[in-house]
């Protein structure tokens, strides 16, 4: 304990979006007096503990016979998996997302007893969740729990707000109601044999059409009010929106020297550490810029090793993108929640290309509130690609309102809104 502090556990999917997220929230809290322990999976060991942070560590699957990179599982599972992303959401949803979820309900079950241990070992004040299943010891152990929802908050159903996963217009419903019957008849089995898990693990049932349960103490999202939906039905009393939770623990960025002696506007070109796995798509990319006049910063992701850069282009396995973003003029995204909303948080146009999950949620979203483009992935040209970066990029008016609301949203303070709201929690919880 540090100070007269709460412990704080942070359990974040194995993913560096969520991870990145609870990081920054974290932070906040750990420089307030509070003893803050994140739960990690065994590829991420040290990774945490290099920020200054407690670890647990625990496994999803059995153990490798090799050594696992951060992530690994979910980079292999992409990478074999990468022929469905060039399908339609709808295709998507047997092929794709329910297998997708599949894994991650075997990973809750795997993991169910590891984390009954750490929860009994730390004795928590609260633990925050931001995954996109329960895990039922959690639910089970009977202590105060948050949970965040960190994709595009059609996670967070609603009958005014587009089917989650489709990427179908706000404005046009033709293809909801099909949506939502495919959705359902993918995921239905899934759903009652893991929702009896629960039960039998000391959890309630799941709800319908969720695998993740709302806490009775506190839930987050993230989501600009410039893009949220507008919904039938409000929100109760324990969600929260904190607009953006940037982090401020990414170490300093600097254009390098090749890149700040050429002329252009400075794009920077991020599909993610998972989407950037697709190294066909990656490819493609780099081609059809390579003789743009930009001066382009590409996060090159886990396959770094097989991607050859063009001369207008710097760029690294990782970055840390929240030290690049200030500095460039335009952002080409595969949409990720954490991506799209630190793109606001810093007043960014965006051309949006989104690969799985609920990056063709938040396409749809930014092209249809105008804050950028969203193009088809695998199958645009590489002039609509320069067509739309220079079409954002000449828009005064999307300028405009890009910088009003970063301003909004640096003010808003998400990471320490969030850290406020841990507290009162914990405070109101407190036998």
């Amino acid at each position: 304990m540090q100070g007269n502090g709460s412990t704080i556990v942070f359990f974040p999917e194995g993913a560096f979006g969520p991870t990145n997220n609870c990081v920054g929230i974290g932070n906040v809290l750990r420089e307030r007096g509070h003893r803050v322990v994140f739960i990690v999976e065994e590829s991420f060991a040290g990774t945490l503990e290099s920020q200054g942070f407690e670890e647990r560590l625990m496994r999803l699957t059995p153990p490798p016979e090799t050594e696992e990179a951060p992530g690994q599982f979910w980079k292999d599972f992409i990478r074999d998996t990468a022929p469905v992303f060039r399908k339609s959401t709808a295709e998507q949803l047997a092929e794709f997302i329910a297998p997708t979820f599949e894994a991650l309900l075997d990973g809750a079950r795997y993991v169910d007893e590891r984390l009954r241990e750490i929860i009994d070992e730390l004795q928590p004040d609260l633990v925050v969740e931001d995954n996109v299943v329960s895990f039922p010891a959690l639910l089970a152990s009977g202590r105060p729990w948050a949970r965040i929802a960190s994709c595009n908050p059609a996670e967070i159903k609603d009958a005014e707000v587009p089917p989650v996963f489709s990427g179908l217009p706000s404005a046009e419903r033709d293809g909801w109601e099909a949506f939502w019957a495919e959705y359902r008849a993918a995921h239905r089995e899934l759903h009652a044999s893991f929702s009896e898990f629960c039960v039998e693990r000391g959890a309630p049932p799941l709800p319908a059409d969720d695998f993740i349960h709302e806490s009775e103490w506190l839930n987050l999202y993230l989501y600009p009010d410039e893009v949220d939906y507008p919904r039938a039905r409000p929100l109760g009393p324990t969600w929260h929106n904190l607009q953006t939770s940037v982090r401020a623990t990414d170490p300093a960025w600097e254009l390098p020297e090749g890149l700040r002696e050429r002329e252009g506007p400075l794009v920077y070109l991020s599909l993610g550490s998972l989407g950037s796995a697709d190294v066909e798509l990656m490819r493609k990319l780099i081609a059809e810029l390579a003789e743009a006049p930009y001066r382009i910063v590409v996060s090159k992701g886990p396959q770094h090793a097989e991607l050859e850069l063009a001369p207008n282009m710097v760029g690294e396995e990782f970055l840390p993108q929240t030290e690049v973003l200030p500095k460039v003029d335009l952002v080409i995204t595969h949409g990720g929640n954490n991506t799209v909303t630190e793109c606001l948080h810093f007043g960014k146009p965006m051309v949006v290309l989104p690969i799985f999950w609920d990056q063709h949620d938040n396409a749809q979203r930014i092209d249809e509130t105008g804050f950028g483009a969203r193009l088809d992935t695998y199958r645009h040209s590489g002039a609509e690609l320069t067509g739309a970066i220079d079409r954002l990029l000449a828009d005064e008016e999307l300028r405009t309102r890009l910088a009003a609301t970063s301003q909004r949203l640096q003010a808003a303070r998400g990471t320490e809104r969030a850290a406020d709201l841990i507290e009162a929690t914990v405070r109101e919880a407190a036998p």
